[in-house]
């Protein structure tokens, strides 16, 4: 029988979702209880006795529902925590993962170490504008131009830009790659491309499922967004500029490769995430 409290409503839909082969159940059910609620987490251990209101209820229902239909929490809530900030995110691009921290982190540990000159750095593929926003907030003597092909992904890059105060220091540009960068040179190139095989959409999980396909499909062999941005990274990195790019699991010598093939960048290095899996491939312009 359903409770009222929010302890009872918890291991309720906790319930649910483990029945539904939903990886986190309960974790899902307190971020979707507390975001309804508007409180922390914590609140709800705190309140736990609490009976919730019948308009409460029916809210909760419904996102849990839709939760059920395996739609990812980000989009019921709006947003995505990344690099300790909140994102606001829509079903039209990717979610930030935890993993592509990596990438936004060790941008910024090496940068920390430049100083006495104002830097600029081009995000490709930007979706949320989550690495080159962290990036920004971190760094001050930094500007960026950001690019996605999705006018969405734009659009909300541009909301989360302006959250973070740093719309003075961000250019947004819908358009391909570095079609709308010509003429440009920059410090650091950073890009989270489709990277997903094509013919691998089919073992997903049905989360990804529901993001954009545009952003996830990197080709037969996952590798065709790589070749393009290797291939073109040179003209537009300053001598001694950095490309760095987040790759799947199994696809940084392959990554590798191609840079090495294409000879105009060296010093190849990995950067591994927390599970000691290679994460991002990062290679500097020879001067």
């Amino acid at each position: 029988m359903s409770g009222n409290s929010i302890a009872e409503k918890l291991n309720e839909t906790t319930e649910k979702f483990k029945s539904a082969g939903i990886d986190t159940p309960r974790l899902d059910a307190e971020v979707l209880l507390a975001h309804i609620l508007n409180c922390r987490r914590l609140s709800l251990y705190v309140h736990s006795n609490e009976d919730l209101t019948p308009e409460k209820i029916d809210r909760y229902d419904a996102l849990v529902e839709k939760r059920l239909e395996r739609i990812p929490v980000a989009y019921l809530t709006g947003y995505k925590e990344f690099m300790g900030m909140k994102f606001a995110v829509t079903p039209e691009i990717l979610i930030p993962r935890p993993d592509t921290e990596i990438l936004a982190q060790g941008i910024i540990e090496r940068l920390l170490l430049e100083f006495g000159e104002e830097m600029t750095l081009a995000d490709l593929g930007t979706g949320s504008g989550a690495i080159c926003i962290s990036i920004l907030k971190f760094i001050d003597n930094i500007s960026a131009e950001a690019v996605d092909i999705s006018n969405d992904a734009i659009a909300i890059a541009k909301f989360n830009a302006k959250k973070f105060g740093l719309t003075d220091r961000i250019n947004f540009h819908a358009g391909d790659l570095f079609a709308p960068l010509e003429g440009k040179t920059f410090n650091v190139i950073v890009s989270n491309p489709p990277y997903i095989p094509s013919g691998e959409f089919e073992n997903l999980q049905p989360e990804v499922k529901n993001e954009p396909k545009l952003a996830l499909d990197g080709g037969a062999d996952g590798l065709d967004f790589y070749r393009r941005i290797i291939t073109d990274a040179p003209d537009f990195l300053k001598d001694g500029g950095t490309l760095a790019v987040e790759v799947g699991i199994n696809q940084a010598d392959a990554v590798k490769k191609l840079v090495e093939e294409d000879g105009r960048l060296g010093e190849v290095e990995f950067w591994k995430d927390l599970a000691n899996i290679d994460r991002v491939v990062a290679a500097k312009k020879c001067q």
